[in-house]
């Protein structure tokens, strides 16, 4: 099994996003001193509680304070963009840190109607244009625009050995198609809604079309986990997750509270049963449980690659979590 991690640098309560993004870096160089294959970060605007606004930015740095993992987006929100101009961040990236980069891209809008509006400084690009970006941007990195087309003879530079990894993040069919289309890796949002997993995996492997980036369909999948020695503290550890999902859903907070702070609050009937369902994006547990649901998972979506993501309010155990379920994985299959 394949480890990777999706980072969102969350900002916890009484913390500064310089801390944050410190704890960021501190992160990819520990996970990759455990083994893991991949470290993406994510793209939020607008929002107090995550700190990562600029991927690109983030990468870079991230890039030259490790040696071996792979580095990536997850994912540049392509709908705000122009393709060739991602294109061609993620070109420099490639020549700076060759054979490391993936390029993540997903169909968000980024915030809110106002936010987009920022990002796109007024002009009006729909979503659903979203499939013939990514289409534009695989044309770009490979210099494969068709004569046909408004772009023929632009390529993105500079001209590099080989191109960043493609991917398209997504919980749907819908995004499963865009993915198959254009011959992406296709990473399925399990820590956002698993509901439809099987339809949708289904759709991708079914539809996928080869491309000179990628022969053949390759899937991995993005989930909450938190491990801790005991299962009890794993609990005690996910309330500020779980109180963190509650409040980013809400509009209210996303910044991620402290135990404490999850401990004082008396929880509605309601909100008890949205965290009981939020549970089904997130894995919570010993080593053992999470590896055997991970293993579960891993059979039923035909990858060996997990994205996990961690939002809870102690550093300190997020690194320890990470470390458990490495420690368990190495020592399992040795």
């Amino acid at each position: 099994m394949k480890l990777s991690v999706l980072d969102q640098s969350p900002i916890s309560k009484g913390q500064t996003a310089e801390q944050a993004l410190q704890q960021t870096i501190e992160l990819a160089q520990w996970t990759e001193s455990l083994g893991f294959k991949r470290y993406w970060v994510a793209e939020h605007h607008n929002t107090n509680g995550l700190a990562g606004s600029s991927p690109e930015v983030l990468i870079s740095h991230i890039a030259s304070r490790t040696s071996r993992i792979r580095i990536g987006s997850g994912g540049v929100l392509l709908p705000q963009y122009s393709p060739l101009k991602v294109a061609e961040s993620f070109k420099v990236l490639q020549a700076l840190f060759p054979g490391r980069i993936d390029l993540g891209l997903g169909r968000s809008p980024g915030g809110g109607k106002k936010t987009r509006a920022a990002l796109t400084d007024g002009t009006d690009k729909p979503l659903s244009s979203f499939s013939r970006q990514v289409k534009e941007l695989q044309g770009f990195l490979h210099g494969t625009i068709p004569k046909e087309h408004a772009y023929y003879g632009v390529s993105a530079k500079p001209h590099t050995s080989d191109n960043p990894d493609v991917w398209v993040l997504g919980l749907s069919e819908r995004g499963a198609r865009h993915a198959a289309i254009n011959g992406t890796g296709f990473t399925f949002g399990h820590f956002i809604n698993p509901d439809h997993a099987a339809e949708t995996l289904k759709t991708y492997r079914e539809k996928f079309k080869p491309t000179a980036g990628l022969k053949k369909p390759e899937v991995n999948a993005c989930v909450f986990v938190v491990c801790a020695d005991t299962s009890e503290r794993a609990e005690e550890l996910a309330l500020s997750q779980d109180m963190w999902l509650l409040q980013v859903e809400k509009g209210l907070e996303t910044r991620v509270p402290s135990i404490s702070e999850v401990k004082g609050h008396t929880f509605t009937v309601k909100e008890l049963e949205k965290i009981k369902r939020n549970r089904k994006r997130a894995i919570v547990g010993t080593p053992e449980t999470v590896y055997r649901k991970l293993k579960q998972l891993s059979e039923a979506y035909q990858t060996d690659e997990f994205l996990l993501i961690t939002n809870i309010f102690d550093f300190e155990a997020k690194k320890h979590s990470y470390k458990l379920l490495a420690d368990y994985i190495a020592n399992t299959l040795n």
